[in-house]
């Protein structure tokens, strides 16, 4: 998978570019997501003049915002503190994504990014926060995050355990793109425990594992993990994950009870594949995409 085009929606919202030197004429500027990006050649103070633009412009009125490039993303990461220290002028703001470069602005393991737990103290109102790149989380609480979304070639252990010791309880969607080793993604399964565990993600109903190198594994703790009751899907897509992680999901606990299984981009075999749609009856199953199962296993992005 790689990221060829940039989104046209984000969180419910039209994506709209905003252009400093010939702001859009819109009806009302809460009901679009604004996307800021400048040339990979600038310097931070050029994004920030662009943000300063907008918030000049429509600052209380701004619900979503969606940020491109800010410079040479792949030496620097974003003005994350410069942002914060503006929350004020966007006390509205709902809906933030961060990083949302295709591969030929920026390779997803290139993109470097600061701590963006940062944000969800800083803007009390984010509900849907995604994040591309190389990413930091610490633990933090926030009453009303919904979606919390980490794209990145390899999520360092860290940053699984910080969404884990995180108090999240109104959190519906969490999607985690674990990664490789060879990307920065040394975490191991015992990072997932409090995630897993699920008490402090009561209201979670999607859950995504996706891209792990270490998929197999992954499925096996799933398998008995106490969130996954609550869930009505469970993506486990995009990675590794051969026929010992489906034994597993299938040995596990009951999974009948999900409206959608995501498996796609997957080593199983087709024996697997059709043991897994027989028992899993009523169960909206994805297994697209298979890969031709050699010695050697890759994730779907890395780099």
């Amino acid at each position: 998978m790689t990221f060829n085009e940039h989104l046209e929606t984000f969180a419910g919202f039209p994506v709209v570019e905003f252009d400093a030197g010939n702001v859009p004429d819109v009806v009302d500027p809460g009901v679009v997501a604004w996307r800021l990006s400048v040339d990979y050649e600038d310097e931070p103070e050029v994004f920030l003049a662009a943000l300063d633009a907008l918030i000049a412009a429509f600052g209380p009125a701004v619900a979503a915002l969606v940020i491109g490039q800010w410079g040479t993303a792949y030496e620097d990461p974003p003005p994350v503190e410069e942002i914060v220290a503006r929350a004020g002028s966007l006390p509205n703001l709902e809906a933030l994504f961060v990083g949302e470069m295709t591969f030929e602005e920026c390779e997803v393991s290139w993109i470097g990014q600061d701590d963006v737990s940062k944000f969800l103290t800083a803007f009390p109102r984010i509900t849907h926060l995604s994040n591309r790149g190389s990413t930091g989380f610490s633990a933090v609480s926030s009453p009303v995050l919904q979606s919390l979304v980490l794209e990145s070639g390899g999520l360092p252990a860290s940053t699984v355990r910080g969404v884990g010791a995180s108090d999240l309880p109104a959190l519906i969607y969490l999607e985690l793109w674990l990664g490789t080793e060879g990307y920065g993604g040394d975490s191991g399964v015992e990072d997932l425990a409090e995630i897993l565990g699920g008490a402090r993600l009561p209201s979670l109903r999607y859950l995504g594992l996706r891209n792990a190198e270490h998929a197999d594994a992954v499925a096996a703790v799933v398998a008995s993990a106490p969130v996954v009751a609550r869930l009505e899907v469970l993506d486990l897509s995009m990675g590794t994950l051969g026929d010992d992680g489906a034994r597993a999901l299938l040995g596990g606990q009951p999974l009948t009870h999900l409206r959608r299984l995501d498996l796609h981009r997957h080593y199983l075999s087709e024996e697997m594949m059709a043991r897994v749609v027989a028992e899993l009856p009523g169960v909206e199953v994805d297994l697209g995409d298979r890969q031709k199962d050699t010695r050697d296993r890759y994730v779907s992005v890395g780099e």
